[in-house]
């Protein structure tokens, strides 16, 4: 099937081109990053991890949210999204893909990411945060490919494989749940030394990976003749809103046990962020526009009238991803570094380099993507499947508008 990825528009060449372009520009930095080193980047010795791991925690929530549409059609059988779980499945690979790569240059050499194989310690989290991470990839990989493959023939799906895709479900939890546990193994880290870390990550995880899925499907759409069933969409959008209720929720418990108990450890990094802490405020708007954005995002998508509005949609949907990002993907991250032990401020922020490295593996991220969607939607419109039809709908189970029209013809 992958000839399928080198046959498209001059449209699809040419954003093909643009992150190519990405790339190569992004990996004159990584090449400074490997005869330098860790000192092009804003880390230092008290903040040791940087942009590099926050992006990583951000997108390890992007592969474990494919599970939310994969699991409905497995576990309750629910087939009204059957043709979008190949999508999910596909989004989870490049995830993985882009967390393992800012992994890979965190390390400073990749050389040294073979010291987890060579020289295993099964007692370290970052070893089986490993394991966890390539046997998601690997799962997703074995699984969305032969699926593909065999819609594309016609046949049913294997059935020797059904304990591999159960398997990658429940993987999908452990993913971010060892994450979390890379935190929570930290006890100088008051910030993250909370035993609800895993779940929140899981809840921000739910709300912003699918809201991420569905942006791209969006995309999808404009420039191909796939469509998304309006159920599906609907469903999925109601998941959405829980898991960021929940999230919120829980960073409402956070606040509430460190200042309610009057914990001086848990507050110090809390007060840092939205207050500012010993002259420096350098998040303090970012952290403010986090609960700003949260606030109008839960209020769009718990009302179902503006839930259910598909030109409202994509802007609820890049809000609440922005929100989760500057959370979860930033402030977390620093907000756990400082204040010091020592009860010092060391600020972080990243360098310039540090975010053209980051670029270069966001673009292979969205060419991966690119190519994997490219071979689904033409596998599908080969197919027939999930294609557009005069309602607006798509065909087979799809189509919203046939229950109508039954009925309307029965009352008839």
């Amino acid at each position: 099937m992958l000839e399928l990825a080198l046959k498209g528009s001059r449209r699809y060449w040419m954003w093909i081109s643009f992150l190519l372009v990405l790339i190569v520009v992004g990996s004159t930095a990584w090449i400074d990053q490997l005869i330098n080193g860790l000192e092009i980047t804003g880390m230092s010795r008290d903040v040791s991890w940087g942009f590099y791991i926050s992006q990583f925690t951000y997108l390890v929530g992007l592969a474990a949210s494919g599970v939310m549409i994969v699991l409905p059609n497995y576990f309750h059988n629910y087939k009204t999204n059957k043709h979008m779980v190949i999508f999910g499945e596909f989004m989870a690979i490049a995830a993985c893909i882009m967390c393992l790569f800012f992994i890979v240059v965190d390390i400073g050499q990749p050389t040294r990411a073979m010291n987890m194989i060579f020289h295993a310690t099964p007692n370290s989290i970052l070893f089986w945060d490993m394991i966890v991470l390539n046997g998601y990839l690997g799962l997703n990989l074995m699984v969305g490919w032969l699926c593909l493959q065999a819609d594309r023939q016609n046949l049913p799906h294997p059935k020797w494989l059904k304990p591999f895709i159960y398997t990658s479900i429940i993987w999908a939890f452990s993913i971010h749940t060892v994450t979390a546990f890379l935190y929570q193994g930290l006890p100088g880290r008051h910030y993250w030394l909370t035993a609800i870390l895993a779940a929140r990550f899981l809840a921000s995880a739910f709300c912003s990976g699918p809201a991420i899925l569905l942006l791209v499907m969006m995309v999808v759409e404009k420039f191909t003749t796939f469509k998304m069933a309006k159920n599906a969409v609907k469903t999925l959008v109601k998941i959405i809103a829980y898991a960021m209720c929940v999230n919120m929720f829980f960073f409402a418990l956070e606040i509430f046990t460190a200042f309610y108990s009057n914990m001086p450890g848990h507050m110090h990094p809390i007060v840092y962020l939205f207050a500012g802490e010993h002259g420096h405020h350098e998040l303090v708007g970012l952290m403010w526009t986090f609960i700003g954005l949260a606030a109008v995002a839960i209020g769009l998508l718990v009302t179902p009238k503006l839930r259910n509005n598909m030109k409202l949609l994509p802007w609820t949907l890049v809000i609440l991803v922005v929100a989760t990002w500057i959370d979860k993907g930033l402030g977390l991250l620093i907000g756990g570094f400082n204040p010091t032990p020592f009860l010092t401020i060391t600020p972080y922020w990243p360098t310039g380099k540090e975010l053209m490295v980051s670029m270069m593996i966001y673009a292979t991220g969205a060419l991966v993507i690119t190519i994997l969607f490219k071979i689904a939607t033409d596998v599908k419109e080969e197919m027939g499947h999930s294609q557009a039809m005069p309602c607006g709908c798509s065909t087979e189970d799809n189509c919203d508008c046939a229950p109508a029209e039954d009925e309307a013809a029965a009352e008839a």
